[in-house]
């Protein structure tokens, strides 16, 4: 698919979306992060609520507990506005902790765990943080898992419409989630995607830029998170202001970032998980650890010997967790011609591709902590999650 341009401004295509939605729909809520995306789409489904004269707006909100606290104070904002009402979900789910070998998720709002909180519980009506309050929830499911069953919970059988403030400009992934043609979609709407039987995702500024963000903040006066303003003093530029739980996979090259904006929460926040300090370190200057990084080999060893050497130094769950994926690595290459051995190291672009086999390949997912061996082509699979999470839980009650 490619892109195809209009001479219509986006900030009015999306409130004609709004308008489709709100004359198509009576159950509407919002994916609120308190990030700048959802902040405006939220801002702008008020108006557009209010004249459809079907206020409040419902608004999902699922607090991962490391936040920064102008992100909280914006939060708070909007909640305590009278045209919305919010389900601010404070529950313990399952997170990628992307700085640790040893602890490779972690269980956001564990009562077990609640000395080493980044931060206690908000205080508002709209907090959630009883575990019985959804019938589907259960103590660890993952963040994508309760987005799902909540959008069926709330849908209770009537067709039911989630505005996601994704845009395409942002990622390859998010463009495909627009751009692919094989989804289900509401009335052929392609900024639309079906979830669920009665249950469909709506992304209405899908197509804006990054500027377009502040140009309609600035225009209509819309309140936004604050800490935006930090980020911009710090001379960050504006497309890398995200906001994101701090240990994820991605999100750990933004952790020095708390130290730099916010340093009273920088301490909590490396204190919360197990090798966050190691991940801020090491995601300050990109060289070893994490991102692309440059790979130094130490004096000695073929890039196979340290594949083996890093192995043995794993705890053994883990080693046995790389072990597999590695084995099928190269059983996967053993019947396209590398029946004998793979090479040390191949094309660096060809690797980077992922189109040819190295051990310098192996080599860096390990280096770079990359659990789900992405990096040899592998994805997550549910089974591996449940048993991270049988891990996770049953450490927790030691």
């Amino acid at each position: 698919m490619y892109k195809k341009y209009s001479n219509t401004a986006v900030y009015d295509a999306s409130i004609d979306r709004l308008d489709f939605i709100y004359s198509n729909f009576n159950k509407i809520y919002i994916a609120f992060s308190g990030g700048k995306d959802s902040g405006v789409m939220l801002n702008m489904a008020i108006e557009v609520a209010r004249r459809h004269n079907k206020l409040p707006v419902h608004v999902l909100i699922v607090d991962l507990e490391a936040q920064y606290q102008k992100t909280v104070e914006f939060i708070l904002r909007m909640v305590s506005r009278v045209e919305v009402k919010a389900y601010w979900v404070c529950l313990p789910l399952n997170l990628r902790n992307a700085v640790s070998q040893y602890q490779p998720h972690w269980i956001c709002w564990d009562e077990e765990k609640r000395d080493s909180w980044v931060r206690e519980y908000a205080d508002h009506p709209a907090v959630i943080k009883d575990q019985q309050f959804f019938p589907f929830f259960r103590k660890g499911m993952e963040f994508e898992e309760f987005v799902r069953e909540f959008g069926k919970w709330f849908a209770q059988g009537e067709d039911t419409a989630c505005l996601v403030g994704i845009r395409a400009d942002e990622s390859y992934n998010r463009y495909k989630t627009i751009a692919n043609f094989s989804k289900s979609r509401y009335q052929n709407k392609q900024w639309s995607t079906k979830i669920a039987p009665h249950f469909y995702n709506f992304y209405p500024i899908y197509d804006w830029k990054t500027k377009d963000i502040w140009i309609a903040n600035g225009k209509y006066d819309f309140d936004y998170n604050k800490l935006y303003d930090l980020m911009y003093l710090a001379g960050i530029p504006l497309s890398k202001m995200r906001l994101c739980q701090p240990y994820g996979d991605d999100q750990r090259k933004g952790l020095y970032l708390y130290k730099i904006l916010e340093p009273e929460v920088w301490s909590r926040v490396v204190g919360r998980v197990e090798g966050a300090n190691f991940g801020n370190r090491y995601s300050e200057n990109n060289r070893i650890a994490f991102a692309n990084f440059k790979m130094y080999l130490p004096e000695g060893h073929t890039y196979k010997s340290y594949t083996r050497f890093l192995l043995d130094t794993m705890p053994p769950h883990l080693k046995e967790h790389y072990e597999k994926k590695i084995d099928k690595f190269l059983s996967y290459w053993r019947v396209r011609g590398y029946a004998t051995d793979i090479p040390e190291t191949a094309d660096l672009k060809l690797e980077a591709k992922r189109k040819a086999p190295s051990w310098r390949r192996i080599c860096k997912v390990l280096l770079k902590n990359d659990y789900w061996c992405k990096g040899l082509s592998f994805s997550e699979t549910k089974k591996e999650m449940t048993r991270q999470l049988n891990l996770l839980l049953k450490t927790s009650t030691l």
